[in-house]
């Protein structure tokens, strides 16, 4: 079961006691990681230094959450942020795509109620270390958020205290720049109180590279899919079912690569979604075929190197969002909760 932790402080606080969460074994986990590995000969790179410069520039107090990440983790800050960046420089992935993610959006005309559904794949190192984190910033929106050892959190899938809900795709684009790491737009997002102050930040210029943000707020009827590459923005309001995996389904003639896990993944819950009527998105996410390249990513073994860690329902109530976050999505909920809002200011 994954653990659940609450926070509170400062940036600096927030980012010890995530540190902390490793129990002092983060740089080992790391270097079990291939892509950990293959990061290396970014270090010291100038392409890493302007990352860094500009992440000081824009967001400076998420620097400071990754400065106390380090500190609490034992390693330095260079290799936090290093490991923060692991979408901003160019790295070779796998054939099979390790790194992944399926979400599933279903909005309200559905009939089925608006909900965000998501399975959150990783590297199959990581099972069994991530977390969930219940954070309060002294300064700032609380939220709920699925956290990997020495990231930012808000980046896999979160939902805030103002009822804003975001999972993300990764999208292994080729095209990056200079500009705001990717998982400190993510960060800012899920700081936001309304899905028109989230989509300013993701169609800012100055973003270093590729993530597809699937959001939704109570008390907004919109349901958003958007994909926002280092050079481009396209905003979808979803109107019918959708399902998104890992790579850009609007940008055509973008450089990307698409892997056959991504692909067989997109192919099979689009399939789904229409055979099926809209079921319960859990049984989009549950799916195992076919046998190579399953939505659910279960296996420890055979050519799918990605690993579903952990799947999640997000649904919207007239004033609140529920939540239920399972380890696997063929057995009951493991974490549940509900965001109640007082009062609507969307």
């Amino acid at each position: 079961m994954l653990p659940n932790i609450s926070i509170e402080g400062d940036e600096f606080d927030i980012g010890i006691a995530l540190g902390r969460q490793t129990g002092g074994g983060l740089r080992a986990l790391l270097e079990t990681v291939g892509r950990y590995r293959k990061l290396q000969s970014w270090q010291g790179s100038l392409r890493l230094k302007a990352l860094e410069a500009v992440a000081r520039a824009v967001y400076p107090q998420y620097v400071r959450t990754l400065e106390g990440l380090a500190e609490g983790a034992g390693m330095t800050f260079d290799e936090i942020f290093l490991w923060n960046c692991r979408g901003d420089l160019l790295v070779k992935e796998d054939g099979a795509g390790t790194e992944g993610c399926t979400s599933v959006l279903i909005p309200d005309s559905a009939g089925r109620g608006t909900q965000i559904a998501h399975n959150e794949d990783g590297e199959r190192e990581f099972d069994g270390h991530c977390f969930l984190a219940s954070i309060l910033p002294r300064d700032g929106i609380g939220f709920m958020s699925f956290c990997y050892p020495g990231l930012l959190p808000g980046h896999a899938f979160a939902v805030n205290d103002r009822g804003l809900v975001q999972t993300i795709n990764h999208i292994p684009a080729d095209d990056m720049k200079e500009g705001i790491p990717r998982h400190m737009v993510t960060r800012a997002v899920i700081g936001c109180g309304s899905l028109d102050e989230a989509l300013a930040i993701l169609q800012r210029p100055d973003r270093a590279s590729a993530f597809n943000h699937n959001l939704m707020q109570t008390g907004d009827r919109r349901v958003l899919s958007v994909e926002a590459p280092a050079h481009g923005c396209d905003i979808e309001v979803v109107s019918a079912p959708y399902a998104h995996a890992n790579h850009l389904l609007r940008f055509p003639d973008y450089d990307q690569t698409i892997s056959p896990s991504s692909q067989d993944r997109q192919s099979r819950a689009d399939a789904l979604l229409t055979d099926r009527a809209v079921e319960d998105p859990l049984a989009i996410l549950s799916d195992q075929e076919p046998d190579a390249w399953p939505i659910c990513r279960k296996s420890k073994t055979g050519p799918d190197t990605g690993y579903t860690l952990a799947t999640a329902v997000f649904e919207l109530r007239s004033d609140a969002v529920a939540w239920r976050v399972y380890d696997d999505p063929k057995v009951p909920a493991t974490h549940d909760g509900l965001v109640q809002l007082e009062a609507l200011t969307v």
